[in-house]
């Protein structure tokens, strides 16, 4: 019982300490940080390699923002609401809404690829049973036939 109750309790700090940075990095971005996910919409090349006149526009936005406490959402949001910009210049689809799909729909397919080919196997393993008959071979070849074939197989052997 006081294994279980440790082990809860290293998985929860293992867990506030990953998200520490992450809460730091929303509160207190770095411009590179944000620039690097985003993406121009003049020439669609992340906004940390363009050197387009609205990339930087956006970049002295950003650095403005940053100067004035915004924290990286917030940030992101007034962007993604300004005119002629949108949601095209996320780099990263959001985690909510339809954006949600772009998250899902990889993981369900490696999901169900991996439940079919499990399937696949198990089917191939456990259908082929070496006790079963042979399936039945058809009609035989015959009397005349099968004479036919045992005289050619005898010259052959000769």
């Amino acid at each position: 019982m006081r294994a279980r109750a440790a082990a809860v309790a290293a998985g929860v700090l293992v867990v506030l300490t990953l998200a520490v940075p992450a809460l730091a990095s929303e509160q207190h971005p770095s411009q590179g940080e944000i620039e690097a996910e985003l993406v121009c919409p003049t020439c669609h090349e992340p906004l940390d390699e363009s050197t387009s006149p609205i990339a930087q526009a956006m970049k002295a936005q950003i650095r403005k923002h940053i100067a004035l406490g915004w924290t990286k959402s917030e940030i992101e949001n007034w962007l993604v609401a300004q005119p002629g910009l949108g949601p095209s210049i996320l780099g990263v689809p959001r985690t909510h809404g339809f954006d949600l799909i772009a998250w899902v729909l990889p993981f369900a397919g490696l999901g169900v690829g991996a439940v079919g080919l499990a399937g696949g196997a198990w089917y191939w393993s456990h259908g082929r049973d070496g006790n079963e008959p042979p399936s039945d071979p058809g009609p035989g070849l015959g009397a005349e036939l099968e004479r036919r074939v045992d005289d050619e197989l005898a010259q052959f052997d000769a």
